[in-house]
Protein backbone atom coordinates (compact mmCIF):
# COMPACT_ATOMS: atom_id res chain seq x y z
CA UNK A 1 0.00 0.00 0.00
CA UNK A 2 1.42 3.88 -0.72
CA UNK A 3 1.96 6.19 2.11
CA UNK A 4 2.72 9.20 1.83
CA UNK A 5 6.11 10.86 3.52
CA UNK A 6 6.58 14.02 4.17
CA UNK A 7 10.10 14.85 5.24
CA UNK A 8 12.37 17.64 5.56
CA UNK A 9 15.67 18.13 4.39
CA UNK A 10 18.23 20.13 5.84
CA UNK A 11 21.83 20.59 5.92
CA UNK A 12 24.43 23.45 6.96
CA UNK A 13 27.87 21.94 6.23
CA UNK A 14 29.60 21.83 2.65
CA UNK A 15 28.00 22.35 -0.46
CA UNK A 16 24.48 22.44 1.18
CA UNK A 17 22.48 22.98 -2.26
CA UNK A 18 24.50 20.00 -4.01
CA UNK A 19 23.56 17.63 -0.99
CA UNK A 20 20.13 18.45 -1.27
CA UNK A 21 20.26 17.69 -4.78
CA UNK A 22 21.91 14.39 -3.55
CA UNK A 23 19.69 13.42 -1.19
CA UNK A 24 16.79 13.94 -3.37
CA UNK A 25 18.28 11.59 -6.16
CA UNK A 26 18.67 8.89 -3.26
CA UNK A 27 15.32 9.83 -1.75
CA UNK A 28 13.90 8.58 -5.45
CA UNK A 29 15.50 5.38 -4.96
CA UNK A 30 13.15 4.78 -2.06
CA UNK A 31 9.76 6.13 -3.45
CA UNK A 32 8.69 8.82 -5.71
CA UNK A 33 8.61 12.86 -4.94
CA UNK A 34 5.23 13.81 -5.41
CA UNK A 35 5.67 17.52 -3.94
CA UNK A 36 8.78 19.64 -3.03
CA UNK A 37 8.74 23.07 -1.54
CA UNK A 38 11.21 25.94 -2.52
CA UNK A 39 14.29 25.66 -0.48
CA UNK A 40 14.93 28.09 2.01
CA UNK A 41 17.92 29.49 4.12
CA UNK A 42 16.86 29.09 7.70
CA UNK A 43 18.77 30.62 11.23
CA UNK A 44 19.55 27.59 13.08
CA UNK A 45 17.04 26.44 15.74
CA UNK A 46 18.82 25.52 18.98
CA UNK A 47 21.54 27.41 19.74
CA UNK A 48 24.22 24.76 19.26
CA UNK A 49 24.46 25.03 15.09
CA UNK A 50 27.52 28.18 13.68
CA UNK A 51 26.20 28.36 10.25
CA UNK A 52 22.75 28.93 8.32
CA UNK A 53 20.94 25.99 7.20
CA UNK A 54 19.13 25.49 3.54
CA UNK A 55 15.84 23.43 4.56
CA UNK A 56 13.38 21.57 2.04
CA UNK A 57 10.29 19.70 2.41
CA UNK A 58 9.28 17.01 0.28
CA UNK A 59 6.40 14.58 -0.36
CA UNK A 60 7.80 11.04 -0.95
CA UNK A 61 4.95 8.27 -1.79
CA UNK A 62 6.36 4.70 -1.13
CA UNK A 63 5.39 1.19 -0.10
CA UNK A 64 7.64 1.30 2.42
CA UNK A 65 6.72 0.57 6.31
CA UNK A 66 7.97 3.43 8.15
CA UNK A 67 10.60 2.02 10.13
CA UNK A 68 12.27 0.46 6.93
CA UNK A 69 12.03 4.05 5.65
CA UNK A 70 13.68 5.42 8.20
CA UNK A 71 16.29 3.45 8.02
CA UNK A 72 16.52 4.21 4.45
CA UNK A 73 16.68 8.12 5.22
CA UNK A 74 19.33 7.56 8.34
CA UNK A 75 21.50 5.49 5.56
CA UNK A 76 20.87 8.69 3.20
CA UNK A 77 22.13 11.01 5.32
CA UNK A 78 25.27 8.60 6.73
CA UNK A 79 26.19 8.04 2.58
CA UNK A 80 26.32 12.15 2.31
CA UNK A 81 28.54 12.81 5.45
CA UNK A 82 26.18 13.04 8.34
CA UNK A 83 27.94 12.84 11.85
CA UNK A 84 26.00 12.71 14.68
CA UNK A 85 27.73 14.14 17.30
CA UNK A 86 25.13 16.69 18.83
CA UNK A 87 21.67 17.37 18.79
CA UNK A 88 20.65 20.26 16.79
CA UNK A 89 24.33 20.84 15.63
CA UNK A 90 26.50 21.17 12.64
CA UNK A 91 25.93 18.73 9.58
CA UNK A 92 25.52 18.31 6.03
CA UNK A 93 22.39 16.30 6.08
CA UNK A 94 19.42 15.78 8.49
CA UNK A 95 16.20 14.10 7.24
CA UNK A 96 13.37 13.94 9.55
CA UNK A 97 9.81 12.52 8.71
CA UNK A 98 7.67 14.90 9.40
CA UNK A 99 4.38 13.24 8.79
CA UNK A 100 3.27 9.66 7.79
CA UNK A 101 -0.15 10.21 5.99
CA UNK A 102 -2.27 10.98 9.26
CA UNK A 103 -0.82 8.07 10.96
CA UNK A 104 -0.05 8.49 14.61
CA UNK A 105 3.29 6.52 15.36
CA UNK A 106 4.95 6.07 18.53
CA UNK A 107 7.58 3.81 18.71
CA UNK A 108 11.31 4.18 20.90
CA UNK A 109 13.07 5.11 16.87
CA UNK A 110 10.28 7.40 15.62
CA UNK A 111 7.67 9.22 16.70
CA UNK A 112 5.70 10.92 14.23
CA UNK A 113 4.18 13.74 13.98
CA UNK A 114 7.76 15.01 14.67
CA UNK A 115 7.63 15.99 18.10
CA UNK A 116 9.05 19.52 17.39
CA UNK A 117 7.19 20.46 14.13
CA UNK A 118 4.94 23.01 15.81
CA UNK A 119 7.60 24.83 17.05
CA UNK A 120 9.86 25.47 14.25
CA UNK A 121 9.74 27.80 11.92
CA UNK A 122 12.23 26.59 9.67
CA UNK A 123 10.14 23.70 8.88
CA UNK A 124 6.58 25.31 9.24
CA UNK A 125 7.04 27.54 6.39
CA UNK A 126 7.75 25.37 4.01
CA UNK A 127 5.18 23.09 4.92
CA UNK A 128 2.81 26.04 4.92
CA UNK A 129 3.64 26.36 1.19
CA UNK A 130 2.84 22.95 0.01
CA UNK A 131 0.52 21.62 2.47
CA UNK A 132 -1.60 24.17 3.71
CA UNK A 133 -4.16 22.70 4.83
CA UNK A 134 -2.92 19.53 5.90
CA UNK A 135 -4.39 18.42 9.34
CA UNK A 136 -1.64 18.09 11.93
CA UNK A 137 -3.18 14.15 13.30
CA UNK A 138 -2.66 15.20 16.92
CA UNK A 139 -3.30 18.67 17.55
CA UNK A 140 -6.15 18.92 14.99
CA UNK A 141 -4.63 22.43 13.61
CA UNK A 142 -3.21 23.29 9.55
CA UNK A 143 0.05 23.20 8.84
CA UNK A 144 -0.32 27.52 8.29
CA UNK A 145 -2.42 27.71 11.57
CA UNK A 146 0.53 26.15 13.58
CA UNK A 147 2.49 28.34 11.98
CA UNK A 148 0.53 31.14 12.50
CA UNK A 149 0.98 30.14 16.19
CA UNK A 150 4.76 29.30 16.30
CA UNK A 151 6.67 31.45 18.71
CA UNK A 152 10.06 30.53 16.85
CA UNK A 153 11.73 34.17 16.03
CA UNK A 154 14.07 32.71 13.62
CA UNK A 155 14.80 33.64 10.29
CA UNK A 156 13.09 32.19 6.98
CA UNK A 157 13.53 33.12 3.79
CA UNK A 158 13.96 31.44 0.32
CA UNK A 159 16.54 30.53 -0.62
CA UNK A 160 18.83 32.79 -3.52
CA UNK A 161 20.89 30.53 -5.25
CA UNK A 162 24.62 31.92 -5.98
Amino acid sequence: MVKRAVLILGGNQGDRESLLESAKKMIQTEGEIVTESRIYQTEAWGDVADQDFLNQVLVVETEKDPLKFLVAMQKVEMELGRIRKKNWGNRTIDIDILYWDSEIIDLPDLKVPHLFLPMRKFVLVPLAEILPDFMHPQLHLTNEQLLAKCPDPCQVVPYQKK
